[in-house]
């Protein structure tokens, strides 16, 4: 019981932060990079101050039940983002993902050489964090955990799914 109401307080304190930050989204546009468990072209924007929506299209690496998959993936992702401290931003959201999935290597399965090609869907928790620059760039570091699904007309495996990643893009 202790450790809930410790766990409760601190993302109470997080998110009071959050909140409390009053200043102006850092810029209306970027376009980058996000590298780590996704390899993507990002682009993210600002509707309003502090709402964020972040596009991800790339592809993502994933280890499941002794397997290794990669799928290619549209990831949008919704976001409270507010000021910690000059330049350091902190953000909070949750998004989506749709795609193909395949495993690279091929299998003999009754005799029958097959690999493995899915579609993939999932949502995730998004938060991090971002630095901005005096210079039109910014640093971004996210954890992205989740839920995913990944079928086909003969099955769907559902698995828990997460990322960490890096990312850099030009604002304007």
């Amino acid at each position: 019981m202790k450790r809930k109401c410790i766990i409760i307080l601190f993302v109470a304190f997080f998110a009071g932060i959050l909140f409390e930050a009053n200043a102006q989204a850092p810029y209306k546009h970027s376009i980058g990079a996000t590298l780590g468990t996704t390899q993507a072209v990002s682009y993210k924007t600002f509707p309003l101050n502090h709402f964020a929506i972040q596009l991800d299209l790339g592809t993502k690496y994933c280890y499941v039940y002794g397997t290794h998959t990669w799928s290619f993936e549209l990831a949008p992702n919704f976001m409270y983002e507010g000021r910690l401290t000059k330049g350091l931003y902190g953000f909070v959201g949750a998004g989506g993902s749709i795609g193909y999935n395949w495993q690279p290597y091929s299998y003999i399965f009754y005799g029958y050489h097959t690999s493995y090609h899915n579609g993939k869907g999932g949502v995730n928790g998004f938060f991090g964090m971002e630095y901005k620059f005096n210079i039109p760039l910014t640093l971004q570091f996210d954890f992205r955990p989740g839920y995913r699904c990944v079928f086909n007309r003969y099955f769907a495996d559902h698995i828990f799914d997460w990322g960490l990643n890096f990312g850099v893009r030009y604002t304007f």
